[in-house]
């Protein structure tokens, strides 16, 4: 563990561009912006290697067991929702919470829905209709919601993001 642990502080260092013996503060900002990316980059590693896992025959439970959590834990958190077979998928990233709901606009518009959340990302499936989504606070009831039309594209605490079929055909 501790020569990976190495590695990856020696590559997060080089992306940061700073002298480890000469730490100011652009320095330190230099050095936590490469460390956020380097953690995006490690848990679309982890998602891929669970996905890949799940593919080749892997249950959630032994997923689990190696993550040291239960397995529906580790569902929950990597499960995500299914696509259904041959479609069109794409990550949009990376995206905060202040321009998401933007670039959510943008992607609907051209046939792209959410379903999946991750840090800075979102798994999107392409249809042939226009969707509206909607990013909502973290609540126990969604009855008003559904009863609007829409539907649970995923929850990423402190969110839940909303879609909504506009059944108006998707731009080119």
């Amino acid at each position: 563990m501790t020569d990976l642990a190495d590695a990856l502080g020696r590559v997060v260092l080089a992306e940061a561009g700073v002298d480890a013996d000469a730490l100011d503060v652009d320095a330190h900002r230099a050095l936590i912006a490469a460390s956020a990316r380097a953690e995006v980059e490690v848990r679309g590693i982890l998602q891929r290697s669970v996905e890949a896992a799940r593919a080749g025959g892997a249950s959630w439970a032994v997923i689990g067991t190696e993550l040291g959590m239960t397995r529906q834990a580790a569902q929950q958190r990597f499960g995500g929702a299914e696509a259904p077979a041959g479609a069109e998928e794409r990550w949009l990233g990376p995206v905060t919470a202040f321009d998401e709901m933007g670039e959510l606009d943008a992607a609907g518009r051209a046939g792209w829905r959410t379903v999946e959340a991750g840090m800075l990302a979102h798994r999107m499936v392409r249809t042939g209709t226009r969707w509206e989504h909607r990013r909502v606070l973290w609540r126990a009831s969604l009855a008003a919601d559904e009863a609007d039309g829409w539907q649970v594209a995923c929850r990423a605490f402190p969110w839940i993001y909303l879609v909504r079929d506009l059944g108006v055909p998707a731009e080119a």
